[in-house]
């Protein structure tokens, strides 16, 4: 069982090991999936704000170690892979969890770590919540993270019924596959099947 001890303990560990903005932002991840958790999963409130502190232990990482960690791991790497770089501390930080956090190694964690960035199809509701998070947290000035922010929000889903609060939140994430989808042609960059594959999983489910 996660105890407020061991976040206090985890969040100082990490604030060591990454720079103050990713600190920042990773902090602030942790409020709004502690915030998200309230509406969705208040039982998993304290496996959110795990998740959240440990999705992004390896961002700082170059992508040469990235892809020593992945082989060290047993991880398979594609071409693709390396034309998306940013996606893979997703994997790294999921995969060195065990090794580096054995007291936070629940498989709700670690799925939500692994899936944060690219999502992917049949998203458990923990995976859902700290992409979200990620996405919308108070340190993101982005465009598309102000508009989704807002959007998801302006909607109060405090005051829906359980299935409207639900419908809300996938409406939200194919919202933001979309926006990341979108950027991403702009930048003439690769596109994660995992990406397509989560938002047509959450069409097709609507």
């Amino acid at each position: 069982m996660i105890t407020e001890n061991m976040l206090s303990a985890l969040r100082s560990d990490i604030e060591n090991k990454m720079s103050q903005k990713r600190y920042r932002h990773t902090a602030e991840v942790e409020k709004m999936a502690a915030r998200l958790g309230e509406l969705y999963a208040p039982e998993k409130i304290m496996t959110l704000r795990a998740a959240a502190l440990l999705h992004d232990i390896t961002k700082e990482y170059s992508t040469e170690r990235q892809i020593m960690i992945c082989a060290q791991k047993g991880l398979e790497v594609t071409k693709e892979d390396v034309c998306a770089p940013k996606t893979f501390h997703a994997r790294t930080a999921a995969a060195l969890i065990p090794e580096l956090y054995p007291e936070f190694a629940e498989d709700d964690i670690i799925s939500a770590v692994r899936w944060h960035t690219t999502g992917r199809r049949d998203m458990s509701i923990c995976e859902k919540l700290v992409y979200l998070a990620d996405y919308i947290d108070m340190s993101r000035t982005f465009e598309d993270c102000v508009r989704l922010r807002e959007y998801f929000f302006s909607k109060e889903p405090e005051k829906m019924t359980e299935a409207e609060r639900l419908a809300h939140l996938n409406d939200t994430l194919i919202m933001s596959f979309d926006m990341t989808v979108k950027g991403l042609i702009e930048d003439g960059t690769v596109v994660s099947a995992d990406t397509f594959e989560a938002r047509n999983w959450l069409i097709s489910e609507k």
